[in-house]
């Protein structure tokens, strides 16, 4: 009777535990999820600027209280449906490091495009700030090296903080950057001795 209800229990655990995104595997921990910084929406945000400025324009040619509030209504709708799609393209573009991989996720209106990097991929995480703007507003570019080319990151928000955060989670799971897959330190010791 007492094994059955660990059975019970034991699966109770695993179909409680939550998924943070659809693709996660069961035996995977998500360990960081970073955004980009909200800068990239400021075509957005421009254009729902001209936009609200543009509802102004119906209480010039006629100068009245009703058209001035139906033309700034008219605009702030307008400024929302501009800037709708740099929204959904900054909230829904997520990057994802689990024990397992890191997984970057970005999602537009009409597109999806995933990459999913094996962490024992990983040679080498960087990051740069250029710039007075990039160094006022606190974002720039994380570059991760791997063995099939680079994954670079633009207009990440705390970089330092971000590419920190990174390697601390590799030597957290052991994996060293500078070693290759499939070998250990027990073989470099070997060759280094011959």
């Amino acid at each position: 009777m007492s094994e059955k209800a660990a059975e019970e229990k034991a699966e109770s655990k695993t179909e409680s535990k939550h998924k943070y995104f659809k693709e996660q595997f069961d035996d995977e921990e998500v360990r960081l999820v970073f955004r980009k910084h909200p800068i990239v929406m400021r075509k957005g945000l421009i254009l729902a600027m001209f936009a609200i400025l543009l509802g102004t324009v119906p209480a010039l040619i006629k100068p009245e209280y009703s058209y001035f509030i139906l033309g700034l209504l008219g605009g702030f709708l307008l400024a929302i449906v501009l800037m709708f799609p740099w929204w959904v393209r900054w909230y829904f573009s997520v990057y994802i490091m689990t024990d397992q991989r890191f997984i970057q996720q970005t999602r537009s209106l009409l597109q999806v495009n995933v990459v999913d990097i094996s962490l024992e991929q990983v040679q080498m995480i960087n990051y740069q700030i250029k710039g007075l703007e990039q160094t006022m507003l606190n974002y720039g570019t994380i570059v991760i090296q791997t063995y099939v080319g680079d994954l670079v990151i633009r207009y990440v928000h705390r970089p330092a903080r971000t590419q920190s955060k990174m390697v601390e989670i590799l030597r957290d799971l052991g994996i060293h950057p500078a070693q290759r897959p499939g070998t250990d330190e027990s073989d470099k010791v070997i060759s280094a001795s011959d």
